[in-house]
């Protein structure tokens, strides 16, 4: 496991989001026993799942069936450095919408640094007026052929919130062939026709992907 200061990423990211007292229960799923114990034997609510989930998503829909909820927010487990207010507006989003148009919700950042917007690690989102995603990539999007215009690019924040209902149904569908090429899952719903509304944040969560982000947080 990653360790980060005194602690693991992963127990800084499960007491970071307890501590926004915003969920009646956190719960860590994982198909790891190491770090099942990681969290139990911390005083931590952890479930274990099965090994074969091809997503996050299919293993949180694992443990949610069994669970009464209506919103579900999905926190990955490498974002240390989680924050009360961006996950309070997503689930702002859901308490705000009387019809249940939203079925799925994520974050979003706004990027200028050339290295970012051009690493594949660093995946950008692309959104029409209404702050629905257009599309996910990790390539450069959208490409902007006319140098004179001003180019807004949105990094992608993986922490997402589902109406039960719809990550169920995610784990219903096949891969699709958009995610299957980027390697990323969101892409499964969009391609099955479901938005995903996109909530602009200014707090922008550093995830520890890389050995080279974990090096940089050393100092934490």
């Amino acid at each position: 496991m990653k360790i980060l200061g005194d602690k693991t990423v992963i127990r800084h990211t499960y007491e970071n989001t307890v501590a926004t007292l915003l969920f009646d229960e956190v719960i860590v799923v994982t198909d790891s026993l190491v770090i099942f114990k990681e969290i139990t034997e911390n005083g931590g609510y952890a479930i274990m799942s099965r090994e074969e989930h091809e997503s996050g998503s299919e293993r949180i829909a694992e443990a949610a069936a069994d669970i009464d909820a209506d919103v579900i927010i999905n926190v990955q487990g490498d974002e240390p450095f989680v924050k009360k207010e961006p996950l309070q507006n997503l689930l702002q989003i859901f308490q705000n919408d009387d019809r249940n148009l939203v079925e799925v919700a994520s974050l979003m950042h706004k990027i200028n640094d050339e290295n970012l917007i051009n690493d594949p690690n660093t995946v950008k989102v692309a959104v029409d007026k209404s702050f629905n995603a257009l599309l996910f990539s990790r390539s450069v999007i959208p490409f902007y052929r006319d140098k004179n215009v001003t180019a807004i690019y949105y990094k992608h924040i993986g922490i997402y919130a589902y109406r039960k209902n719809a990550l169920m149904n995610f784990t219903k569908w096949k891969s699709t062939p958009l995610e299957l090429s980027e390697k990323l899952e969101q892409l499964r719903y969009l391609e099955n026709g479901i938005r995903i509304k996109m909530i602009l944040t200014n707090e922008s969560p550093i995830s520890i992907d890389t050995p080279e982000d974990l090096k940089e947080q050393k100092s934490f």
